[in-house]
């Protein structure tokens, strides 16, 4: 082979190698978003169907505040453990996850705070979630739990009362007939029963199965006559004994 055709062979070799490697990047440059930024953000509340105390405006505005909006960052430069972190701050937010997809979209799974009893002391309302956790009573807070009122502190609260409402949703026959708790001291609690059925004494909140199971045998098979008695109350704190009061 001549120089020449050498000189030839080489140049035309650059010009396709030139042409793949413009080829190849154009479809690179094609293939990925632009500058690898994020290009959206998504929000899944995994529990919507149930209840909806989370808005995507809420939420935004949370990461905008903390400087942590994704939309038009570079991903290598967002941090998912921050964003998480700071959706959990939202009062009604239990678990927040993030993903980023293959298109460079960014999406949050979050679930929320499911409510078990309801607080009402003489300065405060809240509510104790199903992590025993303190929740604070909103308008959009629908959910239809038990009801505890009275001198109440937040240990009582998320010990004895929780055990009690998670209880007392196991149990049909007394989940029907409980309207509310009343409790005057940690000592004298007392259930207020739905329509016009006699309030039932428990005392403390101490051996409350049995208490309750000695009380349901006593409605169950009370006669004509004692039915018939209008009680205002009924007494179980004492062993084997239920006393009724008009």
């Amino acid at each position: 082979m001549t120089d020449k055709s050498r000189l030839i062979g080489s140049i035309v070799g650059l010009g396709l190698t030139a042409a793949i490697l413009i080829s190849a990047t154009a479809f690179g440059y094609r293939m990925r978003p632009k500058d690898n930024a994020c290009e959206a953000l998504d929000y899944t509340i995994v529990d919507s169907d149930k209840r909806r105390y989370v808005t995507e405006a809420e939420l935004d505005a949370m990461l905008k505040n903390a400087g942590l909006y994704p939309v038009g960052y570079h991903i290598n430069r967002l941090s998912l453990h921050r964003i998480e972190q700071t959706i959990i701050h939202h009062p009604m937010v239990r678990t927040a996850e993030c993903f980023i997809t293959p298109r460079n979209e960014m999406r949050i799974y979050l679930s929320q705070r499911v409510p078990l009893l309801r607080v009402q002391t003489a300065s405060d309302v809240y509510f104790i979630d199903t992590d025993r956790r303190v929740m604070e009573a909103r308008e959009t807070v629908k959910d239809s739990v038990l009801v505890a009122k009275g001198a109440i502190g937040v240990q009582m609260a998320t010990t004895q009362l929780t055990d009690f409402a998670i209880w007392l949703q196991r149990h049909e026959y007394w989940r029907k007939k409980v309207d509310y708790i009343r409790v005057q001291t940690p000592q004298m609690v007392t259930l207020c029963l739905k329509g016009e059925q006699p309030r039932v004494v428990l005392g403390s909140l101490s051996n409350y199965e049995q208490k309750l199971a000695k009380l349901r045998t006593f409605l169950d098979n009370r006669d004509e006559q004692i039915q018939a008695i209008p009680y205002k109350e009924l007494d179980v704190r004492f062993k084997g004994q239920v006393i009724g009061r008009k």
